[in-house]
C-alpha cells in the first residue's frame, strides 16, 4: 500500500497546486459531454433482449422469417354472453382480424385467425377433389341458425383451429400476428392497437391484447412518467440536503457534481451510438444517486476537517487526502460489477455494462476530484458547525451497541446468513407468476394474459424444429413417424394443450383422402405418396404458400408447434426438459434428421432465462473475487479482502433471501441489479474500513478508533444510503412500470443490507479479530499511513 499511497499524495500535491487549472479542464471536458446530449435516444429494440449467441436464439433467427417468431401481438375477442358463433360477432372478429393485419410492422404472410384468409376447412367433393374454403366469407349474406350451427361444427371438426384459435367454450376467438422484427415503431404499433381495441369495443364483448410487442408498448406509453419521477427525485434529494447540512454548500456542491456527472454520462451514451431503454433506466438513476452520495461524504468530511483546522483551502486538502483513496476504490467496485454484466449475451446489457461502468469511473473526476477542488477555492463559509439532527444521535447510540457486544453481532449476522442461504435455494429461475412481471398483476396487460390463457388450452408458443441433410427429406415416412413420436411423447405433459404439425396435416388430409374414414388417419409408408398428400392440400388452396407453416418450400426444414398456458420459468424448464428427453433417447434413429430447439415465446423466453443463470453464476462469483483482489492489494492484506468478502456474501445472501421471499426470479432484468447493488454497497464497508484505521493511527485504542469512525463515517453511510435510496425510491411510489419499482426495491434492500454491513458488521469483524493491518500502523513525515512489520507478521498480515 505504500507505494499507492505515496502515488495518491503526489497526485494531491499536485493538483492542489493549480486547482483552477484543473477546474476550467474539466468544466470544457463537461462542455464537450453536454454538447453530445441530442443524440441521445430512448427507445427498445426486442433483438437488444436476446442472447444472440445462445443456440435457441440462432434457431429464432433462421425461422422467423418462414415460421415466426416471439415477436408476435395476440388479440383476443370474448363474449360475455352465448358463443362467437352469431353474425354480428363473427363480423366484429373479421374486422378486428384486418384492422390487426394492417398494423404497421405486421408480416401478412404470419396472420393467424379463424376469419383470416389462410385458416380454411378442408374437404373432399365428389368428383374426389380436395378443396378448401375460408371458414368465414365477409362478403357472403348473414347466416342462418343452422348455417352457423355447421359452422361451429366445422370448427369443432379441426384440431388446427378449435383450441388453438377458438376456445373450447367458443367465447373467445384469436388473432395472431407476427412483427417483422428490425426497425419496428414500437410506439406507433402500439399506440393504433389501442386505437383499436377501442373502435371495435362493444357493450358484452372484451378485447385483450397480450405479447411482446404489445408489452414494450406500455413501456413506452409510460416513458412520461419518468420526467415526473426525475422531479420528485429531484426534490427529495434538495430537501435531504437541507435537511442535513443546512448550508447552501451542503446543498448546491453535492448537486453540482451530480448534475456534472449526469451531463459525462449521458454524453458517453451519445457517443457510443447506444439508446437508452425505458426499462433500464433506474441504473442511470442510481449512479446519479451514487454520485450525490459521495459528494455528501466529502462536504461532510470538509466541514468536519474545517471545524479543526479553519482554512478552507487545508480542510478541502485533507478531505481529498483522506476520502479520495477509499472513493476511489469504492467507484472502481461500482464500475467493476457494472461492467461485468457484459460477460453475458444479452446486448441491452452489454451496452449497459459498457456506458454505465465509464459513467460510474466518471465520479472519480467529476465529483471525487471536483468537489474538494471546488471547495479549495471557495471562501470558507460562515458557519462551520454542522447542526445536530436525528441521524447524529443514531450514530452514537450504534457505537455504544457495537462496542459492548460485538461478538454477539458477528453471531447474530451467521444466524441471517445460514437462514438467508436456506430461504435463497427457492428464488426461482425466469418468472415466478403467469402474465409479465414488468407490470402489476392487475394491470390490462396481465388481465388480458390471464383472460386468454384462461379460456385456452395454451396461447404460448414452442417451436421445435426437424431439420434433413436432403431436399424433400421431411416427406419420409421414418422421419414424419419420429416426429409424430415426439410429438405424442410432448403431449404426455399434462400443461400441454395442444400441437401442431407436418405428421397431422399428412394424417388429416390421408383420411380425408379415403371418405373421411378414421382408419386412414396415419402416415402412409410411401414418400412419394406423402409428397402427392402435400400436393393435393396446396392444390386445395388458392392462397399461396398453404404449406409455409408446417415446412420450408425446399421439404428439408419442419416445425413443431406445442401451446402452454404460460411462460413461467417452471412451465418452460419442464417443456425444455421434455423435449431433451425425446431428443437424447433418438437423436440419430432416424438418419439424416436433427432435432433443434427451441423457438416461439417458450424457447426465447427459455434461452433467455438460461442465459440469465449462466450469467449470474459466473458475474457475482467474479464481482466478489475482483473486489476482494483490488481490497487485498490496496491495503495489502490478506484480512482486509477477506472482511469486505464477508461483508459482500452477507449482504448477497439476505439480497437472494429477500427475492426468495417476495417471489422475484433470477432473469435478465434482475441479475445486472444484483451485481450493480454488491458494487455500489460495498463502498460503505470500505469507507467504514478505511475510517477505523485512520482513527487507529491517530488514537492508537481499538474501542475508541471504531467509536469515532462510527460517529463520523457512521453517520454518513447512513445519510448516503439514505440519499442513494432517495434516488430511486420514486421508481416504487410513482412508475406503473412494476419492473422498475421492484428493480428500485431490490436495490433499496441491498443498498439498507450494505449499510448494516458496514455499520455493524465490519466493527464487530475489527473488535473481534483485530486485524494487524488496523492494529499495527505508524505514520510517516508525509502523513502516510503504513502497516508496522515485524519479523513475525507475514507479508499478508
Amino acid at each position: 500500500m505504500s507505494a499507492i499511497s505515496h502515488f495518491f499524495h503526489r497526485l494531491e500535491v499536485g493538483l492542489f497546486a493549480r486547482p483552477k487549472l484543473v477546474l476550467a479542464a474539466i468544466l470544457m471536458a463537461t462542455l464537450f459531454f453536454a454538447a453530445q446530449l441530442p443524440g441521445v435516444k430512448m427507445y427498445s429494440d426486442f433483438a437488444d433482449l436476446l442472447p444472440q449467441e445462445h443456440p435457441y436464439i440462432e434457431l429464432h433467427n433462421d425461422i422467423k422469417d418462414n415460421f415466426g417468431g416471439a415477436n408476435v401481438i395476440v388479440v383476443g375477442v370474448e363474449v360475455a354472453e352465448g358463443t362467437i358463433f352469431n353474425n354480428e360477432t363473427l363480423k366484429l372478429i373479421h374486422e378486428v382480424t384486418q384492422a390487426v393485419d394492417n398494423l404497421p410492422g405486421v408480416n401478412h404472410n404470419l396472420v393467424a385467425s379463424f376469419t383470416h384468409r389462410t385458416t380454411r376447412k378442408v374437404w373432399l367433393t365428389e368428383m374426389g377433389n380436395i378443396v378448401s374454403d375460408p371458414y368465414y366469407k365477409p362478403q357472403d349474406p348473414d347466416l342462418s341458425a343452422a348455417a352457423l350451427e355447421e359452422l361451429s361444427k366445422a370448427v369443432v371438426a379441426n384440431p388446427q383451429v378449435y383450441g388453438p384459435l377458438i376456445s373450447p367454450d367458443m367465447k373467445t376467438a384469436l388473432v395472431k400476428a407476427q412483427l417483422n422484427e428490425g426497425a419496428l415503431d414500437y410506439e406507433n404499433t402500439f399506440a393504433q392497437l389501442q386505437q383499436l381495441r377501442m373502435d371495435y369495443a362493444r357493450e358484452g364483448v372484451e378485447i385483450y391484447a397480450t405479447g411482446q410487442p404489445v408489452l414494450v408498448g406500455w413501456a413506452y406509453h409510460y416513458k412520461d412518467q419518468i420526467f415526473q419521477i426525475l422531479a420528485f427525485t429531484a426534490l427529495i434529494m434538495v430537501a435531504l440536503l437541507i435537511f442535513h447540512f443546512r448550508s447552501w454548500y451542503g446543498v448546491l456542491v453535492p448537486l453540482a457534481g451530480v448534475l456534472v456527472s449526469t451531463i459525462w454520462g449521458i454524453g458517453i451514451i451519445s457517443l457510443f451510438g447506444y439508446n437508452l431503454d425505458p426499462l433500464g433506466l433506474v441504473i442511470p438513476f442510481l449512479i446519479s444517486a451514487r454520485a450525490m452520495s459521495h459528494g455528501i461524504q466529502l462536504v461532510e468530511r470538509y466541514y468536519t476537517e474545517l471545524e479543526g483546522v479553519g482554512d478552507s483551502h487545508v480542510a478541502a486538502r485533507h478531505t481529498f487526502e483522506n476520502l479520495f483513496r477509499p472513493g476511489t476504490l469504492g467507484v472502481v467496485s461500482d464500475a467493476v460489477g457494472l461492467l461485468l454484466i457484459a460477460i453475458g449475451s444479452i446486448p441491452l446489457n452489454t451496452k449497459l455494462a459498457h456506458y454505465a461502468s465509464l459513467w460510474a469511473l466518471s465520479i472519480i473526476v467529476t465529483v471525487l476530484l471536483a468537489v474538494p477542488l471546488l471547495l479549495s477555492i471557495l471562501p470558507r463559509p460562515s458557519k462551520t458547525q454542522l447542526k445536530q439532527n436525528a441521524l447524529r444521535h443514531v450514530a452514537n447510540y450504534a457505537s455504544g451497541i457495537v462496542i459492548a457486544r460485538p461478538r454477539r453481532i458477528l453471531l447474530v449476522a451467521a444466524a441471517l446468513t445460514v437462514a438467508g442461504g436456506f430461504v435463497a435455494s427457492h428464488v426461482t429461475i425466469g418468472e415466478s407468476e403467469p402474465g409479465s412481471p414488468i407490470l402489476y398483476q392487475d394491470h390490462d396487460y396481465n388481465v388480458s394474459s390471464k383472460a386468454i390463457n384462461d379460456s385456452f388450452p395454451g396461447s404460448e408458443e414452442l417451436y421445435i424444429v426437424a431439420e434433413h441433410r436432403d431436399e424433400g427429406g421431411i416427406k419420409r415416412p421414418e422421419v414424419l413417424a419420429a416426429l409424430e413420436d415426439l410429438e405424442r411423447h410432448m403431449l404426455l405433459d399434462p400443461e400441454v394443450g395442444g400441437a401442431k404439425g407436418i405428421p397431422d396435416l399428412i394424417k388429416q388430409v390421408n383420411r380425408l383422402l379415403h371418405n373421411n374414414d378414421p382408419r386412414w388417419q396415419q402416415i402412409p409408408k410411401d414418400e412419394f405418396y406423402v409428397g402427392g398428400l402435400m400436393f393435393a392440400y396446396m392444390a386445395s388452396s388458392p392462397i399461396p404458400g398453404a404449406l409455409k407453416e408446417f415446412v420450408d418450400p425446399a421439404e428439408q426444414v419442419a416445425n413443431l408447434v406445442f401451446y402452454y398456458k404460460d411462460h413461467q420459468g417452471e412451465t418452460i424448464r419442464r417443456a425444455i426438459h421434455t423435449a431433451k428427453q425425446w431428443i437424447d433417447a433418438n437423436q440419430g434413429k432416424v438418419d439424416g434428421l436433427k432435432i433443434r430447439l427451441a423457438g416461439g415465446t417458450i424457447g426465447v423466453t427459455a434461452a433467455m432465462n438460461e442465459a440469465a443463470f449462466d450469467t449470474n453464476k459466473v458475474v457475482l462469483p467474479l464481482v466478489f473475487l475482483l473486489i476482494f483482489a483490488f481490497v487485498m492489494v490496496f491495503y495489502s492484506s490478506l484480512q482486509a479482502g477477506l472482511m469486505m468478502f464477508v461483508a459482500m456474501f452477507f449482504a448477497t445472501t439476505l439480497t437472494y433471501a429477500y427475492m426468495g421471499l417476495a417471489e422475484v426470479g433470477i432473469n435478465i432484468n434482475t441479475v445486472p441489479i444484483i451485481a450493480v447493488g454488491v458494487g455500489v454497497g460495498i463502498d460503505y464497508s470500505i469507507y467504514m474500513m478505511d475510517r477505523i484505521r485512520e482513527e487507529m493511527a491517530r488514537l492508537d485504542d481499538l474501542s475508541a478508533a471504531v467509536g469515532a469512525a462510527l460517529r463520523s463515517t457512521g453517520l454518513a453511510v447512513s445519510f448516503t444510503a439514505i440519499t442513494l435510496i432517495a434516488g430511486i425510491v420514486m421508481w416504487i411510489f410513482l412508475s406503473d412500470l412494476r419492473f422498475q419499482a421492484d428493480a428500485a426495491l431490490l436495490l433499496s434492500v441491498m443498498v439498507v443490507l450494505n449499510g448494516l454491513a458496514a455499520l455493524w458488521l465490519v466493527p464487530a469483524w475489527v473488535l473481534t479479530f483485530k486485524p494487524t493491518f488496523i492494529t499495527q500502523l505508524s505514520v510517516d513525515a508525509d502523513g502516510i499511513i503504513h502497516q508496522q512489520r515485524t519479523q513475525a507478521q507475514s507479508g499478508g498480515g
